[in-house]
């Protein structure tokens, strides 16, 4: 989160850019290397692959989060063209008047009047000057950037907007903007004398990797979602409020959780599908029968809770999808291959669901030849007031072929 260019935008699932270098540095020993990240996010593996003049792909499903890795994966264009188009929506912004009328209601519950306002004329401002240029999408990104760090409430980078939780002293409008203005400016000047390819980067469903050329990777490096009920559609909810994309948090549902891999019980309504339906189909058959037993338990365990989420759907669904993300990369691949899941395994309701010898089976059954888990730490340890106590960990999938 302190590296150049990494630390334009928090985003809150990722992983260290350093160890990414040390692994393409790994795997050069062996010959060229191309790097391929399905899950690529805010975009740490296809910047590391840059700053090492490798070759890089990369796919996400998640249309804003996929634009926010996009404008940074712009860090290598003029900076002196970035700095004049921030000139020119400073300027625009002066001329505009605020109108904070049309902001949904959690915008009002995470700004004061002077800062919405601010923010706002800002926006505008943006608006009459944009151009789809790089420099374009790099302003644009500074407002995203500027966004939670502003907000005088709760807004920590994971996916939990807490309006109640009072700020004690928020940074102001003008001065975060020049400062991440500053920052990236800086950042940009690093990239000037590079010369090695540019990362290839689309949005597009990991399940198919559509749009990636058969044999293109020697080298997978990412970090799917887990099976743990985290939203990543909610992740960027305050954003795309902000930017009026969105009005509310149903919204989300169509405009991004049914782009997204199944890990979480919002992506699988009730009778939204059903179970038996998902655990015939073909992908799973490698683990079928353990599958359908952890489903079918958390089908019956959910009877008693109060909020009877669908866990027993999404685990279905989430390792169906994850089938197909695995024979989708067996044709990217060439035969010799390493690929790297950063994965942690999961206990809905309580109930241990084995995800690593499941995603490993899954990755056998696809066509790759081996696979070994490097555990890095556990999890389900610092939180006192979790409802169960199942030992989790989390982890490299390393899998070779």
């Amino acid at each position: 989160m302190s590296l150049p260019v990494h630390r334009w935008f928090r985003y809150s699932a990722g992983f260290s850019a350093d160890w990414v270098e040390g692994v393409i540095r790994a795997a050069q020993t062996d010959g060229p290397v191309q790097v391929f990240d399905p899950f690529a996010g805010s975009g740490t593996t296809l910047l590391a692959a840059e700053s090492m003049g490798v070759a890089s792909w990369g796919l996400d499903s998640h249309p804003f989060v996929w634009r926010i890795a996009r404008a940074k994966l712009e860090w290598r264009s003029d900076p002196e063209a970035y700095r004049h188009f921030m000139k020119e929506v400073r300027s625009a912004a002066i001329t505009e008047r605020p109108d904070t009328s049309g902001y949904p209601p959690l915008i009002h519950k995470c700004y004061d009047a002077e800062s919405l306002a601010a923010l706002d004329v800002l926006r505008r401002g943006y608006e009459l000057v944009k151009d789809g240029s790089p420099a374009s999408e790099l302003a644009w990104l500074t407002i995203i950037a500027i966004l939670r760090e502003v907000s005088n409430v709760g807004t920590a980078q994971w996916q939990y907007i807490l309006p109640r939780k009072q700020k004690r002293s928020p940074k102001g409008v003008e001065r975060a903007f020049d400062e991440c203005s500053r920052m990236i400016y800086r950042d940009m000047l690093r990239g000037q004398d590079m010369a090695g390819p540019r990362a290839q980067f689309d949005q597009t469903d990991a399940r198919t990797c559509a749009s990636v050329p058969d044999g293109f990777a020697n080298v997978v490096i990412t970090s799917p979602p887990y099976p743990n009920n985290y939203d990543y559609a909610d992740a960027t909810r305050l954003e795309m409020s902000f930017m009026q994309e969105i009005s509310g948090w149903g919204d989300l549902q169509q405009t991004v959780r049914r782009h997204l891999i199944r890990s979480c019980s919002q992506h699988v309504p009730e009778r939204s599908m059903c179970l038996e339906d998902v655990l015939v189909e073909q992908p799973l058959a490698p683990i079928r029968t353990e599958l359908s037993d952890v489903c079918n338990e958390l089908g019956e365990v959910r009877k008693s809770k109060g909020g009877k989420k669908t866990y027993h759907l999404m685990v279905a669904c989430y390792f169906r999808d994850l089938a197909l993300v695995w024979q989708s990369l067996r044709r990217v691949c060439r035969e010799k291959s390493t690929v790297c899941f950063v994965i942690g395994d999961s206990a809905p309701y309580g109930v241990y669901v084995p995800v690593i010898p499941w995603l490993g089976t899954l990755a056998l059954a696809a066509g790759f030849k081996s696979y070994r888990f490097e555990k890095t730490r556990d999890r389900n340890i610092k939180w006192k007031n979790r409802k169960h106590r199942v030992p989790l960990q989390e982890g490299r999938l390393w899998v070779e072929g």
